[in-house]
């Protein structure tokens, strides 16, 4: 049979391998040599099955199978690191079945007692989880999304022949068996517990009480229904309605229940109960770890040409290309860029009039993102259809006569001459629109997930019909997603004969009728690292390489466009000498009193007894080393806060960030603009987006499916100057193991071990979004046991807690909600929210919130105490700029740090990790201070109490930071709105604002 070019690269994956030869570029082999055995005695969120002669247990601890006896004793591993294996479930002849995430999916697999007889039972692009034996061991019941939803599927292990006994609206979980075979349990949403038979005959036996979750249903005793119950601070084993175990951390997985008798896992353990005697069963195994993290110097840059070249957009006449660079808005033609814009705001995303005369732009000059149009010719620049939302990422309509836009909720509007319309519901950090050539489409990118239990999906070319009012989703290849939600399209050709965007990190072109449906299979167009693309005529593509802009006609012929922008690192501030009545060095238990702080060449000179005149008088404040925020994402939400963000974090003493996941060009300018002083800001350290896998969610995530496309990946971070690089949730293994060998710069991911071993540097969150739907470091009552304390005290990887939960501190102390920095320079939008959020606190949610955030200050104090590395990061915008650093701050001191074990952590830990001399006031280290009423060795709050910041001996007061939005906080509506087009009405469960839930933390 001969097979289509679509047809085989949804069978082969190999977008990229096809796209270039890359496969054998040596970026750097940064290999960690192997370390020490660790031995573990406990298991977080483990689950374990027992054979059918009862005389072995099977678990699934740091994500691969052991066996060991039942009586307790050392594990033996059956499955390697890459086999990334989960959920064993015992059947006949010992063999053990289970799921294996190895080829970027979850299937299902066999193996034997003895670790032999490895065999593959599923594949394809759909995930297939939660493997369960029957009683004769003649079938598996499992759960898969293949059918638009999880449901209960069960597979014919004779003939392979796969049956599905639930579906859509269903998100069915861990199905187990009755004894008889006849029925099979499973929980549906967290919500409930159901039973179906085989012929597909459905009963429900339980509903969660309000506030709980159900997980982990099996049959118990006279078939009732055993399963978790959780609670706010309460994990129980339920059999019927009736609690059998008390003040335990139950882990959710199905009890094996023989007679009156259950086993199960809690508190770290492997736990058997009968009536009131429980017994623990010992286990030990032992794990290699790598405990040589790579040495790494991040770079400060010092100038050179302009890389951070950000939404190209190219003229009609093909002669003038602009795009925002150093923040200001720029238009190159032969080679010259011209500035247009001042740099003091955020001016972005350009667009050309179809005439060519006008650039359309967005700008937060008047206080909020609002669009402006510029005259070419004469330098008239004024507002276009002002509104009450934000209003970013514009395109002209191809006659000129409309706008359309995104806002700050992710909803698509058109500006006209008699008003604004929406016309889709809000859509999760969609793209930027693009025009049909007859105006009456408009196309964007949107995610569409697989299922509503997992968020992942597949970033899809969404059509919004402005005429019949309907929206519809093409994916842009089968199970492929548009590379990034940003700048990498669909963008519509000037005649409407066509589309391209980017996959898998190359460009691509379809023919489209005037609807947008495709006429033909998508053809590749370009061989090497493409994002931003834009058309350039009808033949030929515009777009950034790696830090170039390119040309390439559609049959492959590739310039490059030359620019004169260069930038440098201004000239460091005039020596100064600041007088403070006491300082903190990063390293003393008591502050020292009464010095000058000697400041030349942008870093601490001599720290002396005060004495003579001085240049700043701060006599009355405290000296602190700036702080580091070691976890957000700027541009997030960067168009949102425009040019907010950055005196946000100044004015709260933060000077410092890094970042572990951003829309690349966005950062990389960002990045520049802050070193060559045109952005007022912290320090900023970055990667791009972050390396996933097969299915991604956040808009600025870059699916990977192969080692080919892995290097292209590896050569734009290598290109641009990365200062890390982190792989996201749905990359498998191999890659990311791929990824450490090849990569010059440190790695970070949400995964603690294999990660510990294959040479990461370190792990972000407690425990957050997970493709396996829990945590394996901390569960769902935020506790952690042996297995993750020993895993990262002896490996030395970091760990960024990024405490979500530090909210709950808002019932006892909302003062840092109230100040008048927060309420200032935070978006309006953004405020309102920040205060319900705050005023929410003290409910019963709110007590739930302060139980988690216990376990997971207790985790990083056990890791801190026992010599691990615990940096402080927030996940703005996610959690609160600026203001989060401080109530994480506060929530380590409120749970058992000392207020100096803190700050170390937002201070010398963090520079440890960047390898700076950063985090300290001493000679010959960066002037990064911040200067704060109050000891805040004694009091932690003292450390927001901030009244000057300085960045590199360059001093800013509080004042001068809030001037510029100190009197635009709000902006009057002063164009019509008008009704809503029928494709604005959400019909879709996953259409939902990127703020709507703490979306990093779902799955933890």
């Amino acid at each position: 049979m001969e097979l289509s070019r679509r047809e085989l690269l949804t069978r082969t994956g190999q977008a990229a391998a096809v796209a270039t030869a890359a496969s054998t570029l040596t970026i750097g082999t940064a290999r960690a040599e192997p370390g020490e055995r660790v031995k573990l005695t406990q298991g977080t969120n483990i689950s374990v099955s027992r054979s059918r002669d009862g005389k072995w247990l099977a678990i699934d601890l740091v994500t691969a199978i052991w066996v060991l006896p039942s009586g307790g004793g050392e594990a033996r591993k059956l499955t390697d690191e890459l086999q990334d294996a989960t959920l064993p479930s015992f059947g006949p002849g010992n063999q053990i079945a289970f799921q294996s995430y190895r080829d970027g999916n979850f299937h299902l697999y066999l193996i034997g007692l003895d670790g032999r007889g490895l065999k593959q039972l599923t594949q394809g692009r759909y995930d297939h989880r939660e493997p369960a034996f029957s009683p004769d061991g003649k079938h598996l019941a499992f759960v898969s999304d293949r059918a638009g939803s999880y449901g209960v599927h069960v597979l014919d292990l004779a003939t392979n022949a796969i049956t599905q006994l639930t579906g859509v609206p269903d998100e069915a979980a861990a199905p187990q068996w009755s004894a008889d075979g006849k029925r099979i349990i499973f929980t549906v949403g967290n919500a409930a517990v159901d039973t179906v038979t085989l012929d597909g005959k459905r009963e429900r036996l339980v509903t969660a009480p309000a506030g709980t979750q159900l997980f982990g249903a099996a049959f118990g005793p006279g078939d009732q229904p055993s399963y978790t119950r959780m609670r706010p601070g309460q994990a129980d084993l339920i059999l019927g309605t009736t609690a059998i175990t008390s003040k335990e951390d139950v882990f959710g997985f199905a009890p094996i229940w023989n007679g009156d008798g259950v086993l199960y896992t809690s508190d770290g353990k492997l736990r058997s109960r009968s009536g009131d005697a429980v017994k623990d069963i010992p286990f030990e195994a032992t794990v290699p770890v790598r405990t040589n993290r790579r040495q790494h110097r991040t770079k400060n840059l010092t100038g050179g040409a302009v890389k951070g070249i950000a939404s190209p957009v190219v003229s009609p006449d093909g002669t003038k290309i602009a795009f925002r660079a150093l923040n200001a808005l720029y238009v190159l033609s032969g080679g010259k860029a011209t500035k247009l814009t001042d740099n003091r705001y955020f001016d972005s995303d350009p667009d050309f009039s179809p005439d060519g005369t006008k650039l359309l732009y967005t700008s937060d000059r008047d206080g909020i993102p609002q669009l402006r149009v510029r005259d070419l010719k004469t330098g008239d620049d004024k507002a276009f259809a002002p509104a009450p939302h934000a209003q970013m990422t514009p395109r002209f309509s191809p006659d000129g006569t409309k706008v359309a836009y995104l806002d700050h909720d992710g909803q698509v509007w058109i500006a006209e001459p008699a008003g604004l319309r929406q016309v889709t519901p809000t859509l999760f950090q969609p793209g930027r629109p693009t025009w049909s050539k007859d105006g009456n489409t408009v196309a964007l990118a949107a995610v569409k997930p697989f299922s509503r239990r997992f968020r992942e999906g597949t970033s899809q070319l969404l059509f919004v019909d402005l005429v019949g009012g309907t929206l519809t989703y093409t994916e842009p290849l089968p199970f492929r997603s548009i590379a990034t939600r940003g700048d990498d399209g669909p963008v519509w050709s000037p005649d409407g004969r066509n589309i391209t965007f980017v996959v898998e990190s190359v460009a691509w072109v379809v023919p489209v009728d005037v609807q947008g449906r495709f006429l033909a299979e998508p053809r590749q167009v370009t061989r090497e690292v493409t994002d931003s693309l834009a058309w350039s005529g009808t033949d030929s593509l515009v777009y950034l390489n790696n830090g170039r802009l390119r040309r390439s006609t559609l049959d492959g012929r590739v310039t490059t466009i030359r620019h004169d922008l260069t930038w440098r690192r201004p000239k460091a501030p005039e020596r100064k000498v600041i007088r403070v009545g006491a300082y903190w060095d990063g390293e003393a238990h008591a502050l020292k009193r009464n010095v000058d702080i000697v400041v030349e060449d942008g870093k601490v000179k001599e720290i002396r007894p005060q004495h003579g005149k001085a240049d700043v008088d701060a006599g009355t404040l405290t000296a602190i080393p700036g702080l580091i925020d070691a976890h957000n994402h700027w541009h997030l939400r960067g168009r949102q806060w425009g040019a907010r963000q950055g005196l946000t974090w100044l004015a709260y003493g933060i000077t410092t960030v890094r970042s572990p996941g951003d829309p690349v060009y966005q950062m990389v300018e960002t990045r520049e603009a802050l070193a060559a002083g045109t952005l007022v800001g912290p320090r900023f350290y970055a990667t791009g987006e972050a390396v996933d896998g097969s299915r991604v969610y956040y808009n600025f995530m870059r699916p990977t499916l192969s080692r080919a496309q892995l290097d292209l990946e590896l050569r734009r971070a290598h290109e641009l100057g990365y200062d890390l690089i982190k792989t996201y949730v749905r990359l498998p293994v191999e890659l990311q193991r791929a990824a450490v060998q090849r990569s010059r710069v440190p790695l970070s991911s949400h995964y603690l071990y294999p990660a510990a071993n294959l040479g990461m540097d370190g792990m972000e969150h407690v425990g957050a979004t997970n493709r396996l739907g829990y945590s394996h470091t901390v569960t769902r009552q935020g506790r952690a046991y042996q297995d993750v304390i020993a895993l990262f005290t002896a490996s030395g990887m970091s760990i960024t807690p990024t405490l979500f939960q530090s909210r709950a501190l808002y019932a006892k102390d909302k003062s840092i909600v109230t100040d008048e920095r927060t309420r200032v320079l935070y978006p309006p939008w953004e405020y309102e929210r920040f205060v319900a959020d705050a005023n929410n606190q003290g409910t019963p949610a709110g007590t739930s919130s302060l139980n988690v955030l216990r376990g997971w200050v207790e985790f990083a104090l056990k890791v801190h105490r026992g010599g691990g590395f615990v940096i402080t990061g927030t996940d703005a915008p996610l959690d609160s700029p600026a203001t989060a650093t401080h109530t994480n701050l506060r929530a380590l001191v409120e749970f058992g740090f000392t207020p100096r074990e803190a700050l170390i952590t937002a201070t010398r830990n963090p520079a440890r990790w960047l390898g700076l001399p950063l985090g300290a006031i001493k000679p010959g280290a960066p002037a990064d201070i911040a200067f704060v009423e109050g000891d805040p060795l004694a009091d932690i709050k003292a450390a927001a109490n901030v009244k000057l910041v300085a960045v590199g001996g360059q001093v800013h007061d509080i004042p001068e930071l809030l001037a510029p939005y100190r009197n635009q906080q709000t902006l009057a509506a002063h164009t019509a709105e008008l009704p809503a087009l029928p494709s604005a009405e959400n019909k879709h469960w996953w259409h939902e604002p990127e703020w709507a839930e703490r979306v990093c933390c779902d799955h933890s």
